[in-house]
C-alpha cells in the first residue's frame, strides 16, 4: 500500500466508501453498490468532458455523491427549498469527507480544500473544476435517471427542470447530451425546453 501515490490511495479509499452503499443496481447481471456505479459513470463522463483532467478534478468528480444514501432526501421537507437544502448539505458532507480522505492519503490541506469547494459547486460557471463536476452530474442524470424521473413529474415542471439543468452545463456538455439515446417522448421534452 505504501508504494501507492496519494491519488491512488485517495481513489481506493473513496471507492471503498462508495462500496458500502446498501442499495444495488444491476449491471450486466451483476449487483453493484449504487453509489460505486454512479461514481464510475461520473468518471466515465469526465473522460469525455475534459481533456486530461487534473487529479483534483478527477477526485472531485468521483466523490460528488459520496455517502449520499446516509441522509435520504425523505429526511428533508418536500418542495424546492427542502431539495436545495438537502443537496447543499450533501455537498458539504461529501466535501468534508473527501478532504479528510485526501489529507490522510498525503495531499495538502489546500488541495483538499480545493476539491471540497468543487464538490460543493462553488464557482460554477467560473471555475473549470467545479464546472466539470456539474457537467458530469448533469450528464449522468440525463443518461440514467431522466427517463424514469420524467414519468413522475408534471410536463411543464419537467420542461423547466431541463431548462435549469441546461443552463448549468458547458457547451461541451450540451454537445454530449444531445448525443444521448432518448425515447421520442424524452427528446420532445428536451426540444421543447431548449426552444423555450
Amino acid at each position: 500500500m505504501s508504494d501507492q501515490t496519494p491519488f491512488q490511495r485517495t481513489l481506493a479509499e473513496l471507492d471503498g466508501l462508495h462500496a458500502k452503499d446498501p442499495r444495488r443496481v444491476d449491471v450486466d447481471g451483476q449487483p453493484l453498490p449504487k453509489e460505486l456505479w454512479h461514481a464510475g459513470r461520473m468518471s466515465a463522463w469526465l473522460e469525455r468532458v475534459v481533456e486530461a483532467p487534473s487529479e483534483l478534478v478527477q477526485i472531485a468528480v468521483r466523490s460528488q455523491h459520496l455517502q449520499r444514501w446516509e441522509v435520504p432526501r425523505s429526511e428533508y421537507p418536500e418542495g424546492r427549498v427542502g431539495y436545495l437544502t438537502w443537496r447543499r448539505d450533501q455537498g458539504k458532507r461529501a466535501g468534508e469527507t473527501t478532504a479528510r480522505v485526501m489529507e490522510a492519503a498525503g495531499y495538502s490541506a489546500e488541495e483538499a480544500a480545493e476539491v471540497s469547494r468543487m464538490i460543493r459547486k462553488q464557482g460554477l460557471g467560473r471555475d473549470p473544476g467545479t464546472q466539470a463536476v456539474e457537467d458530469c452530474a448533469c450528464l449522468v442524470f440525463l443518461e440514467n435517471y431522466f427517463a424514469d424521473f420524467s414519468r413522475q413529474v408534471e410536463h411543464d415542471h419537467l420542461v423547466r427542470i431541463v431548462q435549469m439543468t441546461w443552463k448549468k452545463m458547458s457547451p461541451k456538455a450540451h454537445e454530449l447530451a444531445l448525443t444521448l439515446p432518448m425515447s421520442a417522448e424524452t427528446r420532445a421534452v428536451v426540444e421543447e425546453a431548449l426552444a423555450g
